[in-house]
């Protein structure tokens, strides 16, 4: 369907000064692949240091609001997607106000069953640009014009995906058995009480979108993490055509490290055993540098050593939040960021 409303409308930005006065450099390309809460953590402080910012998103999420869409309509699940765009938005009240927008998500009342309840705003909003434009790509630059987005959010795949793995549990008799676990809501809870063991994308074989590769490409800089280990970010090095860019790229790679080792799906897994897995799944993609919170580390040895295995030089920061929760600091991670950007690590 054609959607007759001319051009897609542009947020106006600062103008360069044209005045002959001496102006900085320009910012980093930087690309940021991931999903849910981890890449948004990355997002909210990767936009105070560039406007040269893309957002590739993985599109396997089958729970809540976004797996509903995805079973009912067919769609791309908008969830991540949509978190990566509300981590934007800027500091102005237009730019937080639309972040709680895209946010706000419907509750029925207690006696009701509705239909609305628990879907987020901005997935119906993604959703019916999508629908309109009949271009996932398209549709996501409207959402982040609307949101006035510093950056720009691309999906990893065009078409939906499945995320399936193998967990080793123990049965009633004390026996190890290997299960196969289909969809990225139960395999993200199945690490609690067994090991996933392995973990692939169905199909396979599924199209990267074109202009994520594109945008690796051409990037200065390209960030992997944080986020769920298994579900957000290992996937991006699964899809063949997305892993080759990433290992062809000439930019530089940084990996940042969770908060948390000890997560539900991830049971027993040291922050090397993190390193570890990734190398398996990709063993031709090095990094520059591993960024890790100090305090998320055991073994600062078998750490050091499982980084340089993928090129790596360990960079350790406090980038969480001051407190017991396991979240990123926007403001800490900027700075780290900014810092390794700089080559004050090296």
């Amino acid at each position: 369907m054609a959607l007759l409303t001319g051009p897609l409308p542009r947020i106006p930005v600062a103008q360069p000064d044209r005045s002959g006065g001496s102006r900085g450099p320009n910012p980093p390309s930087v690309v940021a692949l991931g999903g849910g809460h981890g890449l948004s953590a990355s997002l909210a402080a990767l936009r105070l240091l560039t406007t040269e910012l893309t957002a590739i998103v993985t599109v396997a999420d089958d729970g809540g609001s976004s797996g509903r869409l995805r079973r009912e309509l067919g769609v791309l699940p908008p969830g991540d997607l949509r978190m990566a765009l509300a981590s934007l938005c800027d500091d102005t009240e237009w730019g937080q106000t639309w972040r709680d927008v895209m946010q706000h998500r419907f509750k029925s009342l207690d006696t009701v069953d509705g239909s609305l309840d628990n879907h987020a705003l901005g997935n119906l909003l993604i959703v019916t640009l999508w629908e309109l434009l009949g271009d996932p790509v398209a549709g996501l630059q409207w959402a982040g014009a609307l949101l006035g987005a510093r950056g720009q959010v691309l999906p990893m795949a065009t078409v939906p995906l499945t995320i399936e793995g193998d967990v080793l549990t123990e049965d009633a008799e004390g026996r190890l058995r290997s299960v196969t676990i289909s969809g990225q809501s139960k395999l993200a809870a199945a690490g609690r009480n067994a090991r996933v063991n392995d973990v692939r994308l169905i199909p396979d074989d599924a199209p990267a979108c074109a202009e994520a590769l594109n945008a690796i490409e051409l990037a200065d800089w390209i960030i992997l993490g944080p986020g769920s280990w298994y579900t957000s970010v290992l996937p991006h090095l699964m899809l063949p055509q997305l892993r080759d860019a990433l290992c062809a790229s000439p930019a530089r790679r940084i990996l940042t490290m969770n908060l948390a080792t000890d997560t539900k799906e991830t049971s027993g897994m040291t922050a090397a055993d993190h390193l570890a897995a990734l190398h398996r799944y990709a063993p031709g993609m090095k990094f520059d540098a591993v960024l890790a919170d100090p305090f998320a580390v055991g073994d600062r040895a078998e750490f050091e050593s499982a980084a340089g295995r993928l090129g790596a030089s360990v960079v350790f920061g406090r980038v969480g939040t001051p407190g017991r929760r396991a979240v990123h600091d926007p403001l800490r991670l900027a700075t780290a960021y900014h810092d390794i950007f700089a080559g004050e690590h090296e």
